[in-house]
């Protein structure tokens, strides 16, 4: 039961960096659809921001209600449909308004799936955060791999989008059976309706999500025009910078959770913020394009476990209402991701473009300073947990021994009432 919901949760989160792999790929597509200018495509892509974070915001509290499972099994077929209505839209403004239903559905998904990967998590007792967010990383670059290849076929933006969201759909729908129950979430609705204040850890585990995800978004955003406009590199040379970053993210990703078990999460944020410090520096200082890339591929390597470690926080931060608590720190993540190269824009054209993107070594040593300061809540730090005894008389493993890695599948405890300590969503 734990292996089938992990694996599930896996493949949503690679179904989600799918579709917006796709989505960005195709994006020149869109532009020429439309006849819009960079400034029209900017709009879409702002409304799609916006539809994600107003949602993640305005439904935390249904989501708290109907938990993960609930969530997703409705949101990521819904997701589908208005994919497909992207593809659809015959005139512009029809697309704001589907691209708008496509941010809402998808932010609605993207903080369900986190908030399930927390009650896996913590049903395995040991990280695996890092894991699901490789899945999202192998999604976006299979969905970039689907662009090239059906721009090669000749297919335009519609036709290319609209298979996308005709393979999400049934995907979307199978993977509903596959996620775990979220024991604690009847608890919630006993509430009256009233909507409780989350726990100030969560807010501050929130900022810290605010800044990593305003360093990425600063990262996609601007290293092409950094290596092209800043150390004149050709258009070919530039274009490498994101697909390297992307890369070194996966590789990170991959191995982010046995380092969190091995170091634990305070020593994980800290390095990550130094060693995302060290990777901006060196891209800023760099001679050539070259040195600058391989800046890059050393900030991917680190940065990419700050925001899975975040999320993995804010599920165990408010234990009864983790998928609120999710929600709250994705939406603050969200407004980062829109801020970001924001910032960076408004300080290249003061200054100067290689100062602009010099801002990420500053919010990197932010998350190195603010690691020291994160909550652990009971649960959060896996890397010390000790064995705790199963319900159903096995023993389920801890997060810091990696001996007992291997008996977290086998716990069948989680997919009836709960494993050890489960978390709601």
């Amino acid at each position: 039961m734990l292996l089938r919901a992990r694996t599930g949760t896996f493949l949503t989160f690679a179904l989600a960096g799918l579709l917006t792999g796709v989505w960005v790929a195709r994006m020149p597509a869109l532009a020429e659809k439309f006849g819009t200018s960079e400034g029209e495509v900017g709009i879409v892509v702002l409304v799609w921001g916006l539809g994600a974070v107003v949602a993640m915001q305005a439904l935390r509290g249904v989501m708290a209600r109907a938990g993960s499972r609930g969530a997703l099994r409705v949101a990521l077929p819904l997701t589908a449909l208005a994919y497909a209505a992207v593809a659809l839209a015959p005139t512009y403004w029809s697309l704001l308004a589907a691209v708008a239903a496509f941010g809402m559905t998808f932010g609605i998904t993207d903080i369900a799936m986190n908030a399930q990967a927390s009650v896996v998590e913590q049903a395995y007792r040991r990280s695996i955060m890092s894991g699901m967010h490789a899945g999202w990383c192998i999604g976006a670059m299979s969905g970039g791999l689907v662009g090239v290849a059906t721009a090669a076929l000749g297919l335009g933006f519609t036709a290319t989008v609209l298979l996308a969201a005709l393979f999400a759909l049934p995907a979307g729908l199978a993977l509903g059976r596959t996620y775990l129950p979220d024991p604690d979430a009847p608890a919630e609705a006993g509430t009256g309706g009233r909507r409780r204040r989350l726990p100030a850890a969560v807010y501050l585990i929130g900022v810290l999500g605010f800044i990593a995800f305003m360093t990425e978004g600063s990262i996609a955003d601007w290293s092409s025009l950094m290596l092209h406009d800043e150390l004149g590199a050709t258009e070919s040379l530039a274009a490498l910078g994101y697909p390297v970053f992307e890369l070194a993210m996966l590789i990170g990703r991959l191995v982010g959770d046995r380092v969190r078990m091995r170091i634990g999460t305070r020593r994980l944020l800290a390095g990550a913020g130094l060693g995302t410090a060290a990777g901006m520096a060196l891209v800023v200082l760099s001679p050539t394009a070259h040195v600058a890339i391989a800046g890059f591929f050393l900030t991917g390597l680190v940065v990419c476990v700050v925001v899975p470690t975040t999320i993995s926080l804010a599920g165990t931060a408010a234990p009864d209402r983790p998928a609120a608590a999710v929600a709250q720190v994705g939406a603050m993540g969200y407004g980062g991701l829109l801020l970001g190269p924001v910032v960076v824009g408004f300080l290249a054209d003061a200054t100067s473009l290689r100062l602009g993107v010099g801002v990420v070594v500053v919010l990197a040593l932010l998350i190195a300073a603010g690691a020291r300061f994160v909550p652990l809540g009971e649960g959060a730090d896996l890397a010390a947990a000790p064995y705790v005894p199963g319900r159903d008389g096995a023993d389920a493993p801890a997060a810091g021994n990696e001996a007992a890695g291997n008996k977290a599948a086998g716990n069948e405890a989680a997919g009836g009432e709960a494993a050890p300590k489960p978390v709601a969503a």
